[in-house]
């Protein structure tokens, strides 16, 4: 099998006393100018920052697709939008049906493609050539939104799309094919297998059990055969698992 090409840069280990979060950027554009042009304005402002980065570049929609289905831990995607056959616009919808948190800036030619983005949560939109003082601006922006705002999932239910924050899920069920995503105010069934679902979620997420997903942060008991959340709910801990479930929730907390 050919891998579609991409490349990429990891800023080296900052020096200690600088920020500790990890931006990951990822560029998508089909002009090998543009990609150098943006990679480099990137570069520039996190430094700038003293903020650890990476960014990856991308010379078509298909091959960020490609290399996305084994890392799609993005933080900012910057997508050209007149890309040939993909997108920018085709590729940013596909991503929204995973990612609601990523945020996603567009680059343009052409301002009739504006009113597409809403539909994909678009944080800006910046013309061609692009300007390093709008763009720097644009990212601090992003940077603030993510600071923020809680990390999310998408799903579908009952022929609705529902974004779901992290904070609000207590714990998933798994039955045969479907699961049960309670939440504080309602439960939620979609058909997903718990696996799937637990790798959309971040570390403050706990597999229990084969059949229970928990959230640390929801957690207020641990014993050596269940786990008490917020409420009085009580769910089975499978054997093996209290040591590092314990660890886990030390850690998330």
């Amino acid at each position: 099998m050919v891998k579609c090409p991409y490349s990429w840069h990891k800023e080296p280990n900052l020096p200690k006393g600088s920020d500790s979060m990890t931006i990951r950027i990822a560029i998508c554009d089909d002009e090998e100018e543009q990609l150098r042009h943006l990679s480099g304005l990137v570069g520039e402002w996190a430094r700038g920052l003293n903020l650890g980065f990476e960014t990856r570049t991308f010379p078509s929609a298909e091959a960020f697709l490609f290399a996305y289905e084994e890392d799609n831990s993005y933080d900012i995607l910057i997508l050209d939008i007149e890309m040939k056959a993909i997108s920018g616009i085709e590729l940013a919808k596909r991503i929204r049906k995973e990612d609601k948190r990523v945020e996603i800036l567009f680059i343009t030619s052409h301002f009739e493609f504006i009113s597409e983005g809403y539909e994909v949560d678009a944080l800006h939109y910046l013309t061609k050539p692009v300007a390093e003082d709008k763009l720097h601006a644009v990212l601090a922006k992003a940077l603030d939104r993510l600071h923020t705002e809680p990390p999310s999932v998408i799903i579908s239910c009952d022929g609705e799309t529902v974004k779901l924050r992290e904070p609000d899920i207590l714990y998933v069920e798994a039955f045969l094919h479907y699961i049960s995503i309670h939440t504080g105010e309602r439960e939620y069934k979609i058909k997903e297998s718990i696996s799937s679902f637990e790798k959309r979620l971040s570390a403050d997420f706990f597999r229990v059990h084969r059949s229970y997903l928990v959230s640390l942060k929801a957690v207020t008991k641990i014993s050596r055969t269940d786990v008490t959340l917020e409420g009085g709910t009580l769910l089975p801990l499978a054997r093996g698992k209290y040591d590092a479930v314990n660890r886990a929730f030390i850690e998330r907390n």
